[in-house]
């Protein structure tokens, strides 16, 4: 018999947490920690029936990136990815609607990069 979750814990953490960011050290690292906290989380939660989740953006479209997108390293940032893009908001808030719903029900302490395959990671 399946139990279904209780809760949900959603983290938007970062591809810079794999890659590095070298400009944004601390930025980095900071995802790094979210990442790991998200995952420790998930191995203490899931008696409780609450899962935790982080999502590994690239680059989107939001307010924080727009100015790095629009100004003259936009296009070489964008082409990044070999989709020639930057991620929608509407695209990550798809996964994290994927992952709050019970279609999810086996999912806990994954990390999902959403970042178009400008960073690859095994």
């Amino acid at each position: 018999m399946i139990r279904q979750k209780q809760g949900c814990i959603i983290n938007i953490g970062s591809r810079g947490a794999f890659r590095g960011e070298p400009t944004a050290p601390a930025y980095g690292a900071s995802k790094a920690g979210l990442h790991a906290l998200g995952q420790s989380l998930a191995q203490a939660l899931a008696p409780h029936r609450i899962s935790v989740h982080t999502i590994a953006p690239g680059w989107v479209e939001t307010d924080m990136g727009l100015p790095y997108l629009q100004g003259s390293e936009g296009e070489k940032t964008m082409n990044q990815s070999p989709l020639g893009r930057a991620g929608q908001p509407e695209e990550i808030a798809r996964i994290a609607l994927f992952l709050a719903s019970p279609r999810s029900e086996y999912l806990t302490g994954c990390i999902i990069d959403a970042n178009g395959a400008s960073y690859l990671r095994t």
